[in-house]
Parts: C-alpha cells; sequence; structure tokens
C-alpha cells in the first residue's frame, strides 16, 4: 500500500429516518442495519483497509460517539479517531481533517468516504479508489466517484459531465442537488448524467488551495490550530462555533474548475431509507426481509420486520410495511411513507420527556 494514501471516514450523523433502531446515542452508522454480523461504520472500514493501511485511516465523528467509535474499529489508532464539538455540515469536517493529515504527511493524498453506504462490487471500488489515488498525486484535481443511475431517483445528487479525458475521467459540469421526478427522467435521458455519492479524493495540496479560493475565511479559523498535539482539542473548540455550516458541495466542487468524476459501477446504496434497506436486503418467499426467525407471517409480503433479540411476532395481512421493534419504541408505517420518519419523530418530541425515545 501506498504510504502517502490516507482515508477519512465521516460518522457524524444521527439517522433520524433509522429511528427507532438509530438513536441519539447509538445512530445507524454504529448499527447493524443489514444484518450481516458487522456495523455500517465497521463494513466501511473492512473496505477501505484493503487500499489504505490502518494507521492511515481517520475518523471524523460526533464527540459522543468517539469512544463508541473506538470500540467498533479497535485496529485504528485511538488518535485518528476525532469528535466534532457542534455539527457544521461536511466543509468544516473536511478541512479540519486535510490540515491534521497534512501536517503528518504534506504529500498525503485522502479520500473522503461516508460511513453508512452499501458497496456491493468491492473489487472494482478498490479499483477505483487506486486510480483516483493515482490521478489525484500527479494532478491538481478534485475527484468524486460517480455511480450510473438505474432509475430517475429524487433522493440523490447528480454529476453532470462535459468532456472525457481518456476513458476513466470525466470533466464536471454541474452538481444537482436532489431533483424532480420529471427532472431526473430528463437526467437519464441525456446520459451525461451519474449519481452523487459523496465519495471525495483528492490530494492535501489540491483540496486546500481549493478552500483558501473558495472558503477563504474558513481556511484561516482553522490556520490558528497546532494539528496533533495537547492543544488541538481546545483550538477546535473554539474554533467550531464560529465556522460557517457549509456542505463541501455548495463551498468548494460547484464552483471549482478541476472538478472530475469517475463513473463507477459499484453496487452502490446510501442506504438512506428502510426502504433503501429492504430492497438491499435478503427476502422470503413473500418478499418480507426479516431479520428474526421468531417473526411468523400470514397474508403478508413486502414488508421489513426487524426485532429487538428475544422477542417474537405475528404479522398478520400487513403489505408494504415497515415494523421496528426495540425496546423504547415500535414503528409500524407504509413503506412508502418511509420520508416521513423524521417528522415522526419530531412530532414524538413533542410528547411529555419525548427525548427518551431518541
Amino acid at each position: 500500500m501506498n504510504k502517502n494514501n490516507y482515508c477519512v471516514i465521516m460518522a457524524g450523523g444521527i439517522g433520524s429516518r433509522f429511528w427507532p433502531m438509530s438513536t441519539q446515542k447509538f445512530p445507524k452508522q454504529f448499527q447493524d442495519i443489514l444484518g450481516t454480523g458487522r456495523t455500517m461504520i465497521q463494513q466501511t472500514y473492512d473496505r477501505i483497509q484493503k487500499a489504505v493501511s490502518a494507521e492511515n485511516i481517520y475518523v471524523i465523528t460526533n464527540q459522543e460517539y468517539v469512544e463508541l467509535t473506538h470500540q467498533q474499529l479497535p485496529d485504528i489508532p485511538f488518535q485518528n479517531i476525532v469528535g466534532e464539538p457542534v455539527m457544521k455540515n461536511t466543509a468544516a469536517c473536511n478541512i479540519y481533517m486535510i490540515n491534521k493529515i497534512a501536517d503528518v504527511n504534506k504529500d498525503a493524498n485522502v479520500i473522503v468516504l461516508p460511513a453508512d453506504h452499501l458497496i456491493l462490487k468491492e473489487s472494482a471500488f478498490i479499483e477505483k479508489v487506486n486510480l483516483a489515488f493515482d490521478f489525484a498525486s500527479k494532478n491538481e484535481v478534485l475527484i468524486t466517484l460517480g455511480i450510473t443511475p438505474t432509475r430517475p431517483d429524487t433522493g440523490y445528487g447528480y454529476i453532470q459531465f462535459a468532456e472525457k479525458n481518456g476513458e476513466d475521467f470525466y470533466k464536471v459540469k454541474t452538481f444537482t442537488e436532489k431533483p424532480s421526478l420529471e427532472i431526473a427522467k430528463s437526467f437519464l435521458e441525456t446520459g451525461d448524467f451519474l449519481w452523487n455519492a459523496g465519495i471525495f479524493v483528492w490530494n492535501v495540496n489540491a483540496i486546500h488551495k481549493a478552500f483558501e479560493k473558495y472558503l477563504p475565511e474558513m481556511t484561516q479559523e482553522f490556520v490558528a490550530c497546532e494539528y496533533n498535539s495537547d492543544q488541538e482539542k481546545v483550538c477546535i473548540e473554539t474554533i467550531y462555533p464560529k465556522v460557517e455550516k457549509i456542505s463541501i458541495d455548495n463551498g468548494i466542487l460547484e464552483r471549482a474548475q478541476n472538478v472530475y468524476v469517475i463513473p463507477s459501477d459499484l453496487g452502490w446504496s446510501d442506504l438512506g431509507t428502510w426502504t433503501s434497506v429492504y430492497e438491499n436486503s435478503e427476502k422470503n418467499d413473500n418478499n418480507n426481509s426479516l431479520d428474526s426467525k421468531s417473526v411468523l407471517t400470514y397474508n403478508a409480503k413486502n414488508n421489513i420486520v426487524r426485532l429487538k433479540k428475544g422477542k417474537a411476532a405475528i404479522i398478520d395481512g400487513l403489505e408494504d410495511y415497515i415494523i421496528v421493534d426495540t425496546d423504547k419504541a415500535l414503528l409500524i408505517c407504509p413503506r412508502k411513507n418511509d420520508q416521513m420518519i423524521k417528522d415522526y419523530v419530531l412530532d414524538l418530541k413533542n410528547f411529555k420527556k419525548g427525548d427518551k425515545y431518541m
């Protein structure tokens, strides 16, 4: 493995769309959502450690989850697990980690990965990662992996490419946030759009120049810290409340002129909803996704059922439903309403002592 190649796993979200399994204290990236025996962040680590050595893998998460991350990823050096004092979207955490890694290796090439995505074609993923590392090490470019769309999905962002530079790299023309269904259909018809997987690769010098150009105030704030020292934590806790809350996409990638995309067929899903979990999980003869042998179904099909261990359930007459039962809460709702779960959670918070269910 190339000693200049590093990884940052972003693991700070709460995953409220996966309530009640995902909670404030135990969010979805630390859960075995698919029932594979490994949590989402563990699967992400398992995948990338085939291209990046453990000592070069970093995790940035919420301060509350540093110890939990260490428990689940014991092979990563503890000092590589970083807790944000407040959530500030992805631009702040990227400049923070770029500075921290550059302090160790000024020639580092870095891949940035969400902690909670599914990638079924791991060999293809590693091939694309190594391709991106090589390209980033030789050129002042910002790279993203783009997924060939299989349907006009309104839940994903899209990347439009303008021209090919050889067979592997496409110059990016535009980024589009989650479009309407009609616009998504038109994107697929043109053939020059890819899904934005939120996976980025760059050399620390290239991304730092982009930050200096497009987010100069944020860049200046983070210059003050002495990284990888006893002073780092105090400095970051002073900086974070002041910096802008903006995504790396909006702040940098949508504005930069040196962005390239690598088309990638990875068997990818961002596992953003219970329906996406249902679509990617094993099912029985009635297309029910069950995580327990103690579930009996009658006249029931196309459901996803997740139970606390040691419990049994009987499901009769339900079709296309989500059923999730935990110690503190029970969710039963149509799969078509899975985007409303965040609203359910907000309403539940209004109950007396509603936060205890979160």
